[in-house]
């Protein structure tokens, strides 16, 4: 599983965070992953928006092509989500006193993934960020031509 490998160097670099039954979420994730897309940076937190509800971990993985989202449900059936670079609005990160969260605006929806350990927040957002600006730049090109 190329996403798991990827997801555990994340969580054993940053502890702090809260993720459960990560292998069965990468599981769902591989499914999704083309051929032709390259995992440049994976993580895992919680889809929600408040620190005490806990059990809602995703996978988040950015590939050269998008970033996507994936989580095995408990009994049945999976979600799983693709942001392309042109759906991307912006980012922000908001750090508590144990955990923080990055709040990934999107189109059509806000992505809140929560209780992420404090210091990983900077190395999130900049793969996020580096990743979206670049892919907007080569957008506008193509625009222009």
């Amino acid at each position: 599983m190329k996403s798991y490998k990827e997801v555990l160097k994340f969580l054993k670099k940053h502890k702090g965070t809260i993720a459960f039954r990560v292998k069965e979420h990468c599981k769902v994730m591989d499914k999704h992953i083309n051929l032709d897309e390259r995992i440049l940076y994976a993580f895992a937190g919680q889809k929600n928006n408040a620190s005490i509800t806990i059990p809602n971990t995703f996978v988040l993985v950015l590939t050269d092509k998008r970033l996507l989202l994936a989580r095995k449900r408990l009994l049945f059936g999976y979600f799983f989500y693709a942001v392309t670079p042109e759906m991307f609005n912006d980012l922000k990160i908001n750090s508590g006193i144990i955990w923080g969260k990055v709040l990934i605006d999107t189109v059509k929806e806000l992505i809140v993934i929560s209780n992420l350990s404090k210091d990983s927040l900077d190395e999130v957002e900049t793969r996020i960020t580096q990743y979206m600006l670049d892919e907007k730049k080569k957008y506008a090109t193509r625009e222009m031509h």
